[in-house]
């Protein structure tokens, strides 16, 4: 893994323990930082990780941990088997995130301050790789898995629960089993800075969603949507744009 730089600006995160809640801030965070130093994905590097997270518990202490440390916060209960995954600095990833790479898949890019949270699930295979820019978030229990084609995703994007990106399509051809087809792809899904996707939104091959465009809740997004347009629906179409709101006062 490839370690970047910049700092966080992090925050106190209070303990829900009564008996941490009344040690001292100072030294919580001498014990974390001593900790987070020997924290890592091996098995005795888990081990400080999980000493480092008792003073800072639930999945907001490890993002606070994430913005203690340059190298970031891995939780002990995510499993990365992938040979290229690529981390910048204050990289947070949750509980039960798995990144896999089936043999054939190309690499895992992690920009400084991304977030992961927990169930995500990312996957390469066939060429395919993923690459997430500085400073976004995905929420629970997203999909990436990127077959054939590739998912890049900008910077400062918000990615709500439940979201998947599958830059690949199933062969359907009728006389043989669906199961035996080769996957096809239409191309590489790219979503712009500043974009931003509602819960459950599926997004297809082929597709670009642009720059500070919004994705409602549950859209399936089947072509290219511009750059500051709102799209909805199944399939996703464009409703307004950005620039044509009014502000509040």
């Amino acid at each position: 893994m490839t370690i970047k730089s910049p700092e966080l600006n992090g925050s106190r995160i209070q303990c829900s323990s009564s008996f941490s809640a009344m040690i001292p801030y100072s030294i919580k965070n001498y014990w974390v930082r001593f900790w987070m130093h020997f924290a890592g994905t091996g098995f005795w590097r888990r081990i400080a990780t999980r000493f480092a997270k008792w003073s800072v518990p639930g999945y907001l202490g490890g993002i606070h941990l994430a913005s203690k440390n340059k190298k970031g916060f891995i939780s002990p209960n995510a499993t990365i088997t992938h040979n290229n995954v690529v981390l910048g600095n204050h990289v947070y990833i949750g509980d039960r995130v798995i990144i896999f790479n089936a043999g054939d898949g190309g690499p895992v890019d992690l920009g400084d301050k991304v977030l992961l949270l927990g169930d995500t699930y990312i996957h390469t295979s066939q060429g395919g790789s993923v690459r997430i820019g500085r400073d976004t978030h995905i929420q629970p229990c997203c999909h990436l898995l990127a077959y054939k084609g590739s998912i890049e995703i900008g910077q400062d994007v918000q990615i709500a629960p439940q979201c998947a990106f599958y830059p690949y399509d199933h062969g359907i051809l009728p006389g043989e089993m669906i199961l035996k087809q080769p996957l096809t792809t239409k191309g590489d899904i790219r979503i712009g800075d500043g974009a931003w996707l509602g819960y459950g939104v599926i997004v297809l091959s082929g597709v670009h969603i642009g720059e500070g465009a919004v994705i409602g809740a549950g859209s399936v997004v089947t072509r290219s949507i511009p750059d500051g347009a709102v799209a909805v629906g199944m399939p996703a179409r464009v409703i307004k744009m950005r620039s044509d709101l009014k502000s509040k006062d």
